[in-house]
C-alpha cells in the first residue's frame, strides 16, 4: 500500500495532497534507484555526493558534504571511501589545515558523473512525460508557492 492510499475522502485536500505528493516521490525515486543499479551499479547517495561535487570543482570538506545531503558525516565517509577506492574521487589537503581536507571528482569521475547525470536527466523527464509542458510549468510554480510558504513558517519558527 502506497502512502496515497491512507487518505480517504473524509480527510482534508490539503492532507490528500501531500500523500499524492509523497507517493509520486517514492515512485519516481525507486526508479532512478533501479536505474542507477542497473545502469551504472551505483547507489542514490553515490550519485547525489557526486553530484554536490560537480557543483563544486574545488571540493568540499566532509563536514560540508554531510550538512548538504543532510547526513551523517559516518555515511558521507562510508561513501567516499568507496569511491576513493574506485578512482572517482580523490582526498586533498587543505592548505593551513593538517587534520582537513576536501573531497573532490577525479577526471574519472566527472566523466563518469556526466554519464549518470545525462541519464538521470532523461529518467526525470520521462517520469513527467504525462504531463504537457504548460502544466509542468504550472505545477512547478504551485509547489514554489508551497515552497516559499514553508520556508516563511520555518524562519518565523526559528525567530520566535
Amino acid at each position: 500500500m502506497d502512502m496515497e492510499a491512507r487518505g480517504h475522502r473524509e480527510h482534508p485536500e490539503a492532507l490528500r495532497l501531500w500523500l499524492r505528493l509523497l507517493t509520486c516521490t517514492q515512485l519516481i525515486e525507486k526508479q532512478v534507484r533501479g536505474q542507477l543499479r542497473e545502469q551504472f551499479e551505483t547507489t542514490l547517495p553515490r550519485f547525489d555526493l557526486m553530484a554536490q561535487l560537480e557543483r563544486n570543482p574545488d571540493g568540499l570538506k566532509m563536514n560540508e558534504l554531510s550538512r548538504r545531503m543532510m547526513v551523517t558525516g559516518g555515511n558521507v565517509t562510508g561513501i567516499t571511501d568507496q569511491l576513493v577506492t574506485e578512482g572517482l574521487v580523490e582526498r586533498v589537503d587543505v592548505e593551513g589545515d593538517r587534520r582537513a581536507y576536501r573531497v573532490r571528482l577525479t577526471t574519472r569521475g566527472r566523466k563518469t558523473f556526466d554519464d549518470m547525470a545525462r541519464q538521470h536527466e532523461d529518467w526525470i523527464v520521462q517520469a513527467f512525460g504525462g504531463l504537457s509542458a504548460r502544466e509542468i510549468e504550472t505545477l512547478h510554480k504551485l509547489l514554489g508557492k508551497v515552497k516559499q510558504h514553508q520556508t516563511d513558517l520555518n524562519q518565523e519558527m526559528e525567530n520566535a
